[in-house]
């Protein structure tokens, strides 16, 4: 994915997040998930307003996911937006090493998770969290588990990795759990 990315310069020498999302096609869904999933896993889920605007955001992709659309939908004003090829290239470098690392854990395994009709059950959960969210705000941290399980159906989605398909149900299922459980 990293290497479309980077083949993606135009002549002038620019990438466009346009160019990028051609060239990863329907496989947009899963690095977007991973990135609103780091973002809700990590510390800045603590500031408010932060776990409401990730939902949001959940909401847009998984409504796309399971719309089936070839790739994520965003506004030709944004799609135009671009980077110097450079700087494209030296953000895959730093990534690669990071890349490499997941590669060596992931790789397809049970398919059923993770294509045909269970992709309208990661999009229809990844919906559920995102309307959860703003009820995390409320408990402290709550929204780690829910962006620990984003991440994971992110990068199942990325690697066809039925596997981490299944992990990620089970995250769900306990932060759910846990917020339940906070609130009764």
């Amino acid at each position: 994915m990293l290497d479309r990315i980077g083949d993606s310069a135009d002549d002038a020498g620019r990438v466009s997040l346009g160019k990028i999302v051609e060239s990863i096609g329907n496989r947009s869904f899963g690095p977007l998930l991973l990135m609103v999933g780091v973002i809700a896993a990590s510390p800045l889920s603590g500031m408010p307003g932060v776990p409401t605007a990730t939902g949001v955001l959940i909401l847009l992709i998984a409504g796309q996911l399971f719309f089936r659309r070839d790739h994520f939908w965003l506004p030709r004003w944004l799609l135009r937006r671009s980077l110097a090829r450079d700087k494209v290239t030296k953000a895959i470098r730093w990534l690669r090493p990071l890349a490499r690392f997941i590669d060596r854990w992931l790789r397809p395994r049970l398919p059923s998770l993770i294509r045909g009709g269970s992709i309208y059950l990661i999009s229809f959960i990844c919906a559920s969290i995102a309307i959860v969210m703003p009820m995390m705000e409320l408990v402290p941290f709550s929204a780690h588990g829910a962006g620990l399980a984003l991440s994971a159906f992110g990068l199942a989605l990325i690697s066809r990795d039925g596997l981490l398909a299944l992990i990620a149900f089970v995250v769900t299922a306990v932060s759910f759990g846990l917020v339940i459980y906070q609130f009764s």
